[in-house]
């Protein structure tokens, strides 16, 4: 069998021209804040790489970097500021935060209306209650890879590994509302070499490096990747890609899978504020 590697760099750019042409029929330019706290190498980078893709679609970018001294209350008491910017359309806090800051107390800051990451409490309720038009963007980048490829799914067991409240946890919630087979995998699941087996699709989000191999599914498998790890300097993805060549008929590729569908879903989340 031919293996198929979906490109979400292709993915992203399409949805990065519609979210543009969209953005030039608003009467203003929305803009988005990226919270900051310290110098981490990785995450200022992160935080360029929004900075950089927004303005490529019409977005303002409002700086908010804080040193890493700042306190709980303090980067509160910001936030609350940012949300009331004009044409604020969404807010997020770049993770994780230095230890000494509550997380929760600082994510449940962010206006709920501007909440794109949907993390805060009010946010995580409206999305599982059905109640919220943003979806947690990673999960959202796994579903419209998996809608993209066009596929009938009807009667198709779908397998989710992890529970995560970014990805596995929000993807089997938003399958299971389509009234689809699903069944999900974390680390108390007995007999997950069975479960995985029998997997028509497979939506990986361990952050287990090449924890799945080609031996472990059947052919003609769809596997999309959200895994990430670390492996000799590297960043590989939950999935063994040179044993599952051959045995999928489409896969994702790490990187260049999910992770820059993931920022356009971002940006798709801040479009929808503007258009509520």
């Amino acid at each position: 069998m031919q293996t198929q590697i979906i490109d979400g760099r292709k993915i992203r750019d399409e949805i990065l021209s519609g979210i543009k042409r969209d953005i030039e029929n608003l009467s203003f330019r929305p803009v988005f804040c990226d919270v900051l706290v310290g110098d981490d190498p990785a995450s200022v980078q992160y935080v360029n790489m929004k900075k950089k893709t927004a303005h490529s679609v019409g977005m303002d970018f409002y700086d908010a970097h804080f040193p890493e001294s700042i306190t709980s209350d303090e980067l509160i008491n910001e936030i609350k500021k940012i949300n009331n910017v004009p044409n604020m359309s969404g807010v997020i806090v770049q993770l994780p935060l230095p230890a000494h800051l509550n997380s929760k107390e600082i994510l449940d800051a962010i206006d709920p209306r501007l909440d794109v990451d949907c993390l805060s409490g009010v946010s995580t309720a409206n999305f599982y209650n059905n109640n919220s038009d943003l979806v947690y963007p990673t999960a959202l980048a796994c579903i419209h890879i998996l809608d993209s490829l066009n596929l009938d799914l009807t009667n198709k067991k779908i397998v989710v590994l992890g529970q995560g409240r970014l990805v596995g946890k929000p993807v089997a919630h938003i399958l299971k509302n389509r009234g689809l087979d699903i069944s999900c995998i974390d680390s108390k699941t007995e007999n997950p070499d069975h479960i995985i087996s029998g997997a028509d699709v497979i939506i990986s989000a361990l952050g287990r490096g090449k924890f799945i191999k080609g031996d472990m599914v059947k052919e003609g498998v769809v596997v999309i990747d959200a895994g990430t790890s670390e492996e000799y300097g590297s960043i590989v993805g939950d999935v063994d890609h040179d044993s599952m060549m051959g045995v999928a008929s489409y896969m994702t590729s790490t990187p260049g899978g999910v992770g820059p569908v993931t920022i356009s879903m971002l940006l798709r989340n801040i479009l929808k504020v503007t258009q509520n």
